[in-house]
């Protein structure tokens, strides 16, 4: 739990009565590999921190599934549309590794925005944070090659190309299987 504080301390001081308040309401669960915490057609409760693990999202199909994003130690994860309208998804989130998670519900959280003065401060910053990913990750799709992707994974992003599996960053980057690995011949 002293990983979550340290994280929101980035951002911003929290007193310890704040803090007790905040850590009162989180919840401790921990998921097996290939787990799904959040599937399509259902409402997010949580919004959680990733203490330990690895977290994928993808949009199921009939042929294929379609990854579009990741989350790992240290980073907050959540349908966190849903999170806010209190509607479906229309993604899956699973676990790829054995996932450690902190969870608050919508709930509480709402508690603490109404019994801290931190509560709108911490909750504005995992939002920005989840924002700036999405609009980074929807940028490179529009304005970049898949190579130029998949480049970038190796500067911003090694921990993608070290534990996720081949066929998981080709539907991240956009391309088949086939394709990453006429990427890859080529690089390497």
């Amino acid at each position: 739990m002293q990983s979550i504080r340290d994280n929101f301390e980035r951002m911003a001081k929290l007193s310890d009565a704040e803090w007790n308040t905040f850590s009162s309401k989180l919840i401790r669960e921990e998921f097996p590999k290939k787990t799904p915490i959040l599937k399509a057609g259902t409402i997010e409760n949580y919004l959680s921190f990733v203490e330990k693990g690895l977290v994928r999202y993808y949009i199921p199909g009939e042929d294929h599934d379609r990854t579009f994003t990741f989350v790992f130690d240290g980073e907050f994860t959540s349908g966190y549309d849903s999170f806010i309208t209190r509607l479906p998804v229309t993604y899956t989130i699973e676990t790829l590794a054995e996932t450690v998670l902190w969870r608050i519900s919508y709930e509480d959280l709402q508690d603490i925005y109404t019994e801290t003065k931190i509560g709108n401060t911490i909750g504005r910053f995992a939002s920005e944070g989840l924002f700036l990913k999405k609009t980074k990750r929807e940028l490179s799709l529009l304005n970049e090659s898949a190579e130029q992707r998949y480049l970038n994974l190796f500067t911003e992003q090694p921990q993608l190309i070290q534990r996720i599996p081949q066929k998981y960053l080709a539907s991240y980057i956009g391309i088949t299987p086939q394709a990453l690995s006429r990427i890859r011949k080529r690089i390497y």
